[in-house]
């Protein structure tokens, strides 16, 4: 119960965290033309869109659980967000459903996919500004492991979620009108496994 607690308080905190620069953005610039979620794409994907958007959220879902599974081997013995849940087993599943929706997926996903690119896309070209978001991204996974890996490892993580970001960033704004819930969606899934391999010591 004292991990679920933490696990939401926490998730609170981290949402207001990543949600106060967007925020104080568009209460300066936008709050005329759009409100505040909307703005950030945090809207559902009308029927249409999903049959288009099933496939490449599928593809990209098992993708990027795939890259999470090599992640995790590649850290194992690492102390990571979801170190606290392992060998937790069933009694830390909500806490494990907390923490992959709303602890890092969704507050990630309202500054990175919702804020950053949007705007950028607002001065560049589509494919430039979802480089520069992707990249952002996965600096800010990578290099909290620099000090732990060789760099070979570091460069292959930086990479494999570059390509995810970049992704997650295509079928939000090419395939799903640029709402964020497709994006979400994959985020939470590789968190949430994550999260089951630590409480169930599966690596």
């Amino acid at each position: 119960m004292e991990l679920f607690i933490s696990k939401v308080i926490s998730s609170f905190l981290e949402i207001v965290l990543f949600a106060i620069i967007p925020f104080i953005y568009w209460f300066g610039i936008d709050r005329k033309h759009a409100t505040f979620l909307d703005w950030l794409g945090f809207k559902k994907v009308n029927k249409q869109d999903f049959k288009q958007v099933f496939v490449p959220l599928l593809v990209m879902t098992v993708l990027f659980l795939l890259i999470s599974l090599f992640i995790l081997f590649r850290l194992k013995g690492v102390s990571m967000a979801t170190t606290v849940f392992r060998g937790g087993g069933f009694k830390v599943l909500p806490s494990i459903l907390i923490y992959g929706l709303f602890n890092t997926a969704l507050p990630e996903e309202l500054f990175f996919r919702g804020f950053l690119l949007k705007r950028l896309m607002q001065k560049l070209t589509f494919p430039l500004a979802n480089s520069i978001q992707s990249l952002c991204f996965a600096l800010v996974h990578s290099l909290i492991f620099f000090k732990v890996l060789d760099i070979g490892s570091t460069i292959m993580i930086t990479v494999f979620t570059f390509v995810i970001a970049y992704g997650m960033g295509y079928i939000n704004e090419q395939k799903s009108q640029g709402s964020i819930i497709p994006s979400w969606i994959i985020h939470a899934a590789a968190n949430i496994f994550s999260g089951l391999c630590a409480a169930f010591m599966l690596i």
